[in-house]
């Protein structure tokens, strides 16, 4: 299994205290999905964010129906939360959020470890382009929020 990385930054003007709250409600991953991921949540609201959460989705990966259920492996608010799929379209993704104090605001980093099925053609054909895409539009979606730059 190869396992791959990706990671992004964005700088926003709120500090973590301010920020994190905004993550911890489950609700808020609609607005920062793209709508061509077809994304819903499963799971009965309210939901309870903390370690060892786990929440369902139901989403569609280029056009083909999927589930995916997340465990919240790590719970450190309001500076760090991961997240793993315990079932869905990758061997593996573990992604952690981080939201360090910087300049007045927030650094906020996610780093994804991933794999995926058929690696050598899945992931330059499509796979690798699509998470750009995802987390292209949740930094937009970010800095419509909350305000910030790269």
């Amino acid at each position: 299994m190869k396992e791959r990385h990706f990671e992004c930054t964005l700088w926003l003007p709120l500090k973590p205290e301010e920020i994190f709250p905004f993550f911890a409600d489950a609700g808020n991953l609609d607005a920062i999905t793209p709508s061509w991921l077809d994304f819903h949540i499963v799971t009965p609201k309210p939901i309870e964010i903390k370690t060892g959460a786990l929440i369902d989705y139901k989403l569609k990966v280029r056009g083909l129906p999927l589930r995916w259920r997340t465990l919240i492996r790590d719970w450190e608010p309001p500076h760090r939360f991961v997240d793993e799929q315990l079932r869905g379209p990758y061997r593996q993704w573990i992604h952690e959020h981080t939201f360090e104090p910087q300049d007045g605001g927030t650094l906020a980093r996610d780093v994804v470890r991933y794999a995926v099925p058929f690696d050598f053609i899945a992931h330059p054909l499509f796979v690798r382009r699509d998470i750009e895409k995802i987390f292209a539009f949740r930094q937009q979606a970010l800095k419509e929020k909350f305000g910030g730059n790269t």
